[in-house]
């Protein structure tokens, strides 16, 4: 994984509520076992028609919004375990994905693929998406050491909270295999010292 530390971005609004992981990845894009593809079908049904052709109005088709920081409403990720959901969030270009409230299987899952999912208020929500449709190109900084996000139009700041272990991993860039292999040494150390 890459390292994340900081991020400056201008970003993609999905201001729905209740987006499940059948809507953020469709279920018969299921069938592959690597992650390769994953964000071509990101959003599938909302973003294409049935012959295939992109949606004018799904803001994924919209040129006026890009960036790596998806702004989501609220309870995203909600529905069933698939991993895939995250595969497909990343797999698009996304880093950061922002909202008031995620479900606790998606945001894990995000987690362990190198995508930050940030818990903000749903007040600092609703200016960010109000700043957003205001100008396109307002950004949003996360810096993940400070555990902060800001809102660079307004200037307005938010501290949000992450599980040690993964802010670590994330900021050194290490996936759960190779945050054990990184601590072979200790381990090693430890284990010669019980015998």
């Amino acid at each position: 994984m890459e390292k994340f530390i900081t991020l400056t971005s201008t970003v993609v609004p999905l201001p729905i509520e209740n987006v499940d992981t059948d809507q953020i990845i469709p279920a018969r894009f299921l069938k592959a076992t690597d992650k390769s593809g994953f964000g071509d079908n990101l959003f599938a049904d909302w973003r294409y028609d049935k012959d295939g052709s992109p949606k004018a109005d799904f803001v994924l088709n919209n040129a006026t919004f890009s960036g790596s920081i998806l702004v989501a409403g609220k309870n995203f990720g909600s529905g069933s375990s698939r991993e895939h959901a995250a595969w497909a969030i990343d797999g698009y270009g996304f880093k950061v994905v922002v909202s008031s409230f995620f479900a606790d299987i998606f945001q894990n899952n995000a987690l362990n693929n190198g995508v930050l999912p940030v818990v903000v208020s749903t007040e600092f929500l609703a200016e960010i998406f109000e700043s957003v449709n205001a100008n396109p190109a307002s950004t949003l900084t996360i810096d993940l050491l400070n555990q902060m996000i800001t809102s660079n139009a307004g200037g307005k700041s938010e501290t949000f909270a992450i599980n040690a272990y993964k802010k670590e991993c994330l900021l050194n860039g290490l996936d759960d295999i190779d945050y054990l292999l990184s601590k072979k040494t200790q381990t090693e150390e430890y284990e010669k010292a019980r015998i």
